[in-house]
């Protein structure tokens, strides 16, 4: 049996209480740290919660070679831990399809994930928001201007966007470099970068911090420590201008 377990926004306490007694009756728990970080808790502090030890998986582990856990999944019970939701990632739903091919049984306990958080913390509405991107951080010369693309293409609609920074191993993308590296796109593209961001840090958190404005307004803040998020707003709803204005200083 393979279980697939959310851990949610922040820390190890925002973990459903289903996902809790899952992960303390596994015979074995990993835990993959690469699309998504959780920036409240460690694997130590998730290993004296939970009662047991926890292996953390990489990229590789859990993409190219996931015999590591489908091999003692056949039959022993073993949970997958991973930040926000788990399905949000399209490389865990390949891994129980992996599974499933092996005639694994698999099971999902969700957790809250920032896809569905940022409307609470943003107040933009859930069914305005169009086709998500991700904002890489640039190889050398390489840079793609897609991410723009899906923003230009979402306001052209007004549909908001979801931008999700990157997140490397030595480094947490925040959303002054975000903001910057969307004008530098816009530039390649001959294009007017996006009028109005709404900035998310730390979600879940005591201290998250959330802010709306133009490019030089967020590119000035002080938005703390990782993890960032960034929101492409298209034209606002009153409801969605008040919310912002009283939850975000816009």
């Amino acid at each position: 049996m393979l279980t697939f377990v959310g851990l949610g926004l922040f820390g190890e306490g925002d973990i459903t209480l289903a996902g809790l007694e899952c992960a303390r009756s596994a015979d074995l728990l990993f835990f993959e740290q690469y699309t998504s970080r959780l920036m409240g808790t460690t694997p130590q502090g998730m290993e004296r919660m939970f009662g047991k030890p926890i292996r953390v998986l990489g990229r590789r582990e859990v993409e190219q070679e996931p015999d590591v856990i489908l091999v003692p999944a056949q039959d022993r019970t073993v949970v997958l831990l991973t930040g926000g939701d788990p399905m949000v990632s399209t490389t865990h739903a390949d891994l129980r399809l992996r599974a499933h091919a092996r005639g694994i049984a698999t099971r999902i306990i969700h957790g809250p994930s920032i896809a569905s958080a940022v409307c609470g913390l943003t107040g933009l509405q859930n069914y305005r928001f169009g086709k998500s991107c991700s904002l890489p951080y640039p190889a050398g010369k390489w840079l793609p201007t897609s991410p723009l693309e899906t923003i230009l293409r979402n306001l052209e609609q007004e549909l908001h966007t979801l931008v999700y920074l990157d997140i490397q191993e030595n480094r947490s993308m925040t959303i002054a470099e975000g903001i910057a590296l969307l004008e530098n796109m816009a530039g390649l593209l001959c294009r007017e970068p996006p009028a109005l961001y709404v900035g998310v840090a730390r979600a879940g958190s005591s201290d998250q911090r959330v802010i709306a404005g133009n490019g030089p307004v967020l590119k000035d803040a002080d938005f703390g420590s990782p993890l960032h998020i960034l929101v492409v707003p298209a034209g606002l709803h009153p409801v969605e201008q008040e919310y912002l204005e009283a939850f975000a200083a816009l």
